[in-house]
């Protein structure tokens, strides 16, 4: 049994390892540990403790940097592995295994085993980074490995493992196997992470409170701060650089091992617990996805005999579609919208004319901007999910059908913010309504590169809200729709320079759509004429 699980789980990550998805994630994870040790002089920072934080030794750059792979990796990571029962139901490998002795409580294992292996493999890196880092930083160059590796042990690692249960479970469950669960996730996560840091919590999730005590009891000892300064976990701009203290690390108590043990043993129950009602692709347990039909076996015909000399050299006839391709792409996008989603949208409306003038940028129009997130994300990923790559490849106006794509991607994204920018122009806040033309621009933008680039939904739904929470949160660095303000100016990104990150990931999608993908495959399999 043990031997079949980890050959099982064995193969599937190594696959999971070769999908463009893992290696975007990695690089953000990369970015993230960036982010953990800024520069000395950096406003901007991740883990601080009144006016202070620990110089960068060993012991507070594996600290700071687990703590930042844990809140990255728990919330991207499990859009990365919330795919492994999903695919082997689509490639058809699910009907293999029902044919097999496997259980199903050892099909789920080799799933969780899998997932967790994903996400470890970035807790790895993220440690690597961790060093590189310290190094760069130059405050304290004496590497301790294991003060460096122990809080990657028992924070990141103990954290993966929920985070694959989660994801796996989250495939199991019918109403979670969309995109609901995706976004639900975020929530789920937002709740866990962040509530988790308050005193009143009862379970001390990332490990951050018995850290922030450690750090606090290192200050009081170098006869520095009070026990009322505030730890804050979290990409935060400061108003001046921070001051620095030695710090050695935090203890590692009986009950904190504890407390991290009942996290992995939470996980292999979350896991296991859809053995209940999972039939593991059994026809006769649960309904499965319709087997793609078998295209009809024709007569071979020799092409001396039938006379075909290759394909026909006619050109294609242009005229203008645009309109038509405009009106299909909007389609496709509205279908997907039920009843109950229209009546919010109206709500949202509705709030947007009636509610008050000094919340219009900073509440309703955010509110506006997270509803249709899960219509967003499917743009540049239909063709992949209903097999026409080889069919838009061939589409002889491939620019033409991106671009009516990318329009109804933005038709949506006004139709929402309609009323807050037409409060916005009522009361000629310019301002207001270059920003909301900047965010129109780029929310379509980046959720068609998105899908183009990783041929999945999965990837803008894990930047997007993010995105969203920070712009929601005040956090002007990454403001792309004006909710901020500074005496009444804008104190994000300028407009100007959103509207140019638009046009390049327009720019980015146009470039590697399916046409250029299957260029190649087209030109090695193009039919030429035959001698007679």
């Amino acid at each position: 049994m043990l031997r079949t699980i980890g050959g099982t789980a064995l193969g599937d990550f190594r696959d999971r390892v070769r999908r463009p998805a893992y290696a975007i994630t990695l690089l953000a994870a990369i970015g993230l540990g960036y982010l953990a040790m800024p520069d000395t002089g950096s406003r901007l920072v991740i883990m601080y403790i009144g006016e202070h934080r620990g110089v960068y030794n060993s012991a507070y750059a594996g600290t700071v940097t687990a703590l930042a792979s844990a809140l990255w990796l728990t919330l991207g990571g499990f859009y990365v592995v919330r795919n492994a029962v999903d695919r082997d139901d689509r490639t058809g490998v699910g009907r293999l295994l029902a044919a097999t002795p496997l259980r199903t409580s050892a099909y789920l294992a080799a799933k969780l085993l899998s997932n967790t292996m994903v996400l470890g493999s970035m807790v790895a890196v993220l440690a690597g980074t961790a060093v590189v880092m310290q190094l760069a930083r130059g405050e304290d160059r004496g590497i301790d490995p294991i003060a460096l590796l122990t809080p990657f042990a028992v924070i990141a690692l103990p954290l993966v493992a929920p985070t694959a249960a989660a994801a796996l479970l989250s495939e199991t469950v019918p109403v979670l196997r969309s995109g609901v669960g995706g976004i639900a996730w975020f929530f789920v996560w937002m709740a866990g992470t962040i509530g988790s840091l308050s005193a009143r919590a009862p379970f001390d999730l990332l490990g951050a409170r018995h850290i922030s005590r450690s750090l606090r009891d290192a200050k009081a000892g170098h006869g520095i701060g009070s026990p009322g300064d505030s730890f804050s976990l979290g990409l935060t701009e400061v108003p001046e650089p921070l001051k620095t203290f030695a710090w050695e690390g935090f203890p590692l108590s009986p009950a904190f091992i504890v407390g991290r043990a009942v996290l992995v043993l939470a996980a292999v129950a979350v896991a296991l617990l859809p053995v209940a009602w999972f039939g593991r692709f059994d026809p006769a347990r649960g309904r499965l996805r319709k087997a793609p039909e078998q295209a009809p076996q024709t007569e071979h015909v020799p092409a001396s005999a039938s006379g075909f000399r290759g394909l026909p050299s006619t050109a294609p006839t242009r005229g203008g579609t645009f309109g038509r391709l405009l009106v299909g792409e909007l389609s496709l996008i509205l279908r997907d919208a039920p009843i109950w989603w229209w009546l919010v949208a109206a709500g949202l409306a509705v709030a947007g004319l009636a509610g008050p003038l000094d919340a219009v940028s900073s509440v309703l129009l955010p509110l506006a901007w997270v509803w249709p997130v899960l219509l967003w994300s499917r743009l540049g990923t239909r063709h992949h999910r209903d097999g026409v790559d080889g069919l838009i490849a061939a589409y002889p106006a491939t620019y033409r059908r991106v671009l009516a794509e990318w329009t109804a991607g933005f038709a949506v994204t006004a139709l929402l913010g309609l009323t807050p920018l037409a409060r916005m122009a009522a009361t000629a806040d310019w301002a207001g309504t270059g920003a909301w033309l900047g965010g129109a621009l780029l929310i379509p933008s980046l959720s068609l590169a998105a899908g183009t680039l990783s041929r999945t939904p999965k990837l803008f739904q894990a930047v997007y809200p993010p995105l969203w929470y920070g712009v929601f949160n005040g956090l002007a660095a990454l403001d792309f729709m004006g909710a901020v303000r500074t005496d009444g100016q804008l104190a994000g990104p300028s407009p100007l320079a959103i509207g140019v990150l638009a046009a390049l990931l327009l720019t980015l999608a146009l470039l590697t759509g399916p046409a250029h993908r299957h260029a190649g495959n087209l030109r090695r399999t193009r039919l030429r004429p035959r001698p007679n």
